[in-house]
């Protein structure tokens, strides 16, 4: 029920206890009680005496139905959840019964959403995709190198389809554009080095924040409505997840090799002077493309070197 009271406040308009318990066919004390999950859930809305309730701005809940109508690739599973803590540790707390499967799970909200390096992914109420995939390699760990990059080349060409431009790649795995974040990727990984391991790939897409939802976020940032006002969140959810079931497709058919030059040509440091910071050690040097392997080309004073992702930020000098 509480979702249907949902589907009818995303307008964003005052709605009565009395207009929505008579829509619902309840009374108005059961939609008190879900009103009051709301709280529990952090949702935010609001109440005015003699008005009723209203949501502080339209949304556009994910819709199951739709999202599947769009979808080209094989899926074996499809959620959407209205709160989670994250799509990934969800994910994961499934995976030992979908092992060989292709299980997706969306949410409204996380949250823990995470991201790289033990930080927080600010993922509010209807405002985002956060979207995760579990799938498994046959080949292991050992079969995985490159992945991430081809995850966000995912998220490139789906954006890319959907009319977005001036989209480009940060190695190794975030999507940017105007010089910002816009999307950010967390591969989690769960098997044996050389045989059979599932991987929970995470998508975090900014849709339309504001600077309140953001006020935690560490580094610059851009939404997708600024970029593409009339796309509908329901259509970037299946445009992402479409592609990022043929990505997986690719990568296990081919690897990474075959994208290493599409890579470099949309890699918004591509021969620019960078800082590459590990912990507490920093490096200088000019990027230089990537391997077949998804590694990083450093030119260095000391001639030219290969980084792995790891626990790895790339900033630019100035």
């Amino acid at each position: 029920m509480l979702r249907q009271i949902l589907l009818i406040l995303a307008d964003g308009q005052f709605h009565s206890g009395e207009e929505l318990g008579r829509r619902l066919g309840v009374s108005r004390a059961a939609v008190w009680k879900q009103l009051k999950k709301l709280d529990e859930l952090n949702i935010p809305y609001s109440s005015i005496r003699g008005k009723g309730y209203r949501l502080p701005e339209p949304i556009e809940l994910l819709s199951l139905t739709e999202i599947e109508r769009q979808l080209s690739q094989r899926l074996d599973k499809l959620e959407v959840l209205l709160d989670v803590a994250s799509t990934n540790t969800y994910l994961f707390q499934q995976s030992s019964d979908y092992m060989g499967q292709r299980y997706a799970v969306l949410a409204e909200k996380q949250s823990a959403g995470k991201g790289r390096r033990g930080r927080l992914w600010v993922s509010p109420f209807g405002k985002s995709i956060y979207l995760s995939l579990l799938t498994t390699f046959a080949g292991g760990i050992a079969s995985l190198e490159g992945l991430s990059l081809m995850v966000a080349i995912a998220v490139e060409r789906a954006l890319v389809s959907l009319g977005v431009e001036g989209i480009g790649l940060k190695w190794p795995n975030d999507v940017y554009a105007q010089g910002k974040k816009l999307a950010g990727i967390l591969l989690e990984v769960n098997g044996e080095y050389s045989s059979h391991c599932q991987v929970v790939i995470g998508v975090g897409l900014n849709l339309a924040l504001n600077e309140k939802d953001a006020a935690e976020i560490e580094q610059p940032w851009v939404e997708l409505r600024s970029l593409k006002p009339e796309l509908s969140r329901n259509q970037v959810a299946a445009a992402l997840l479409d592609e990022l079931l043929k990505v997986v497709d690719e990568f296990q058919q081919d690897g990474f090799a075959p994208y290493q030059q599409y890579w470099t040509e949309r890699d918004i440091y591509h021969n620019q002077s960078v800082r590459i910071l590990s912990g507490s050690k920093e490096k200088l040097g000019i990027i230089k493309g990537v391997n077949r392997k998804g590694e990083l080309m450093l030119k260095t004073e000391l001639g030219m070197e290969v980084l792995n992702a790891g626990e790895v930020s790339v900033r630019t000098v100035n």
